[in-house]
């Protein structure tokens, strides 16, 4: 399929969650808080970062385990999705990204609000969040559509453990 990526971590980050179950299943259903600490090697990467309220993180999802499999069971919903019409975190590539508001930068750290990681979680890239580039101007959301508006008070249960 082509050559081998490697990626390695810049950094872990911290947050309140130890265990994938119980835990919001996306950024909007949580107010929680936690900190992305950079390797200092990285640190000056952060300048300009505190005037964005939003960025996004590119993570490693090193906790998930088991077969990957192209069917999934959402947590939104009781049917089978196709794997890429989903946020499962199974995956081919186990790569996460969540748009978190930026609190304060304090470089080799970022506080960030908002959260919805695994504490310990290694960070490979932080982008800032740019609505001009990153939200469509008429997005559709396929099967979502019509229960997207519970993910603010769903839980991660054992489903991908």
């Amino acid at each position: 399929m082509g050559k081998r990526l490697d990626c390695e971590p810049i950094g872990v980050i911290h947050t309140p969650f130890d265990s994938p179950e119980g835990m919001p299943i996306q950024p909007t259903g949580t107010e929680a808080e936690g900190t992305v600490e950079l390797d200092g090697a990285y640190a000056e990467g952060l300048s300009d970062l505190e005037g964005f309220s939003h960025c996004l993180l590119v993570y490693h999802l090193h906790r998930t385990e088991g077969d990957v499999s192209m069917k999934v069971e959402p947590f939104l919903e009781d049917a089978e999705r196709g794997l890429f019409a989903t946020r499962a975190p199974n995956r081919p590539n186990p790569i996460g990204v969540s748009v978190v508001e930026v609190i304060d930068v304090d470089a080799p750290e970022v506080h960030v609000g908002r959260i919805d990681v695994l504490d310990g979680t290694p960070v490979l890239d932080i982008k800032p969040f740019v609505p001009e580039f990153d939200s469509p101007e008429a997005p559709r959301t396929g099967w979502l559509a019509s229960v997207a508006e519970d993910a603010d008070t769903t839980e991660a249960d054992d489903r991908f453990l």
